[in-house]
């Protein structure tokens, strides 16, 4: 699973890859890849959403869609522009937000700027902060982080607690400034005491990871919870996984689906795949495939590459749907093709056994590289008979132990096996010892290794 904020990755699967965004549509998994969780991600606090409620961010939102987020009573444009020509700065403001969301005018970004920015220097904290997201974002003049940190400090200074948030985000992730995660939590911290949701949900986020504040489980529920009663759906999703782990709290499976199903119906993806899990694995809840299919279905049509991958092992076993290879194939193709190890594991898998695709060893091969060179297990054991067997490749004794070692160490226990009785059988060059802690490890976790064929994952 994932903590909200950051994250998304598949069942199982403890890295996280979570997409930290806040009003810009920026990737940072490669910022965060190096964390880890047990048994889940949770997606971090560093992302902005607008979906919470609060006008600021809405509207922000909308200003960087080019499109209102809601209607409200009409305003007299002409009276507006009226008193903005004569300088009042408040009005200037209401000019830039009318121009940015299309109200009794056609949108206009350049518009908008233009009256954000007279408003801004005249100090209406409100202006400021706007010009930062207008900048920021790049609507309407050239993208510029730096210029974007010094409207955001010019309002956060004034107290503006979507400033404050927003330039809290942009010292985490180093924009336009150098990055310092002490300085991140200082403005996250003055966001959140302000009650703002999503500085809360970050702050959360960096006590969890210990990122500019010692780690502490307890401080990050307390604000992941701060913000969740608000309605944050990130914060609600990170709180579900809190429980799931037992992290800051006593282990709570029925807490954890709650909080999962709140955030979930508000369209949080990542939230809608793990509740899915949480049906299909009958955790929290009455097991019920179908109900487990439905949510995978709900985030995966939101790209999400763990539920489709999810998804695609559901239609690849028949669990909740009718049982179709060429659908598990199509799935596992979009999750694969979005960097999923588990996706790619399980679309090589499909190909080397010719279900729902030509049989075909090299496109297997393919695959299982991609995955297994993440350090996927299953797939580094499937590479490593790919080597042994000589299929869609040379076949390459050495080649074949590597990855069969780089499965075993992760603990794959047909990786173990393998190489247990290649010792006992075949005489590889492995000590006695080592041989008997393998086949040691692969009996003990037999069991959870019911097909080479990787489970879905969240």
């Amino acid at each position: 699973m994932i903590f909200v904020a950051f994250y998304q990755t598949s069942r199982l699967n403890p890295a996280i890859v979570n997409a930290v965004k806040y009003l810009r549509p920026k990737n940072f998994v490669a910022l965060f890849t190096a964390l880890s969780l047990v048994a889940c991600t949770t997606v971090s606090p560093l992302k902005q959403t607008a979906d919470q409620g609060n006008e600021d961010v809405q509207t922000a939102h909308a200003n960087a869609q080019n499109r209102p987020t809601h209607t409200k009573p009409s305003v007299d444009f002409e009276a507006v522009m009226h008193a903005a020509n004569q300088g009042n700065a408040e009005a200037q403001y209401q000019l830039g937000s009318m121009y940015a969301k299309g109200t009794e005018v056609a949108p206009s970004d350049a518009e908008a700027v233009k009256w954000y920015t007279k408003s801004a220097e005249q100090g209406y904290a409100q202006a400021q902060y706007r010009l930062g997201v207008m900048l920021a974002e790049g609507h309407g003049m050239a993208q510029n982080d730096s210029e974007a940190v010094k409207w955001y400090q010019k309002a956060a200074d004034q107290g503006n607690a979507a400033a404050q948030n927003n330039l809290g985000f942009m010292y985490a992730s180093g924009y336009g400034v150098t990055q310092d995660n002490t300085t991140a939590v200082k403005w996250y911290a003055k966001a959140a005491e302000q009650k703002y949701a999503i500085a809360q949900n970050n702050l959360g986020y960096m006590y969890s990871v210990g990122w500019g504040v010692p780690q502490s489980d307890a401080d990050a529920v307390k604000w992941y919870n701060a913000a969740a009663a608000q309605g944050d759906a990130t914060a609600q999703h990170n709180l579900g996984v809190m429980y799931e782990n037992g992290r800051g709290v006593e282990q709570s499976d029925t807490e954890a689906v709650k909080w999962y199903t709140l955030a979930a119906e508000q369209g949080r993806a990542d939230a809608q795949n793990n509740l899915g899990w949480m049906y299909d694995q009958g955790k929290g809840v009455a097991k019920d495939e179908a109900e487990a299919v439905k949510w995978f279905l709900s985030a995966a049509e939101q790209e999400n590459a763990a539920a489709q991958n999810n998804l695609g092992w559901m239609y690849d076993q028949g669990l909740g749907v009718a049982q179709s290879d060429i659908k598990a194939v199509m799935w596992y193709s979009l999750a694969a093709e979005q960097g999923d190890s588990d996706g790619q594991n399980n679309l090589g898998w499909m190909y080397a056994n010719g279900r729902g695709v030509p049989q075909n060893d090299i496109e297997a091969v393919k695959w299982y590289s991609l995955a297994a060179t993440q350090g996927n297990a299953e797939a580094q054991n499937n590479l490593g008979q790919m080597y042994d067997d000589g299929r869609g490749v040379d076949k390459d004794a050495d080649q074949a132990m590597r990855w069969y070692k780089l499965a075993a160490a992760q603990g794959n226990s047909n990786a173990q096996t393998t190489i247990g009785l290649k010792y006992f059988i075949e005489g590889v060059e492995i000590t006695a010892y080592i041989a008997l802690l393998v086949l040691a490890g692969a009996a003990a976790s037999s069991s959870q290794d019911e097909h080479e064929h990787d489970h879905h994952r969240r």
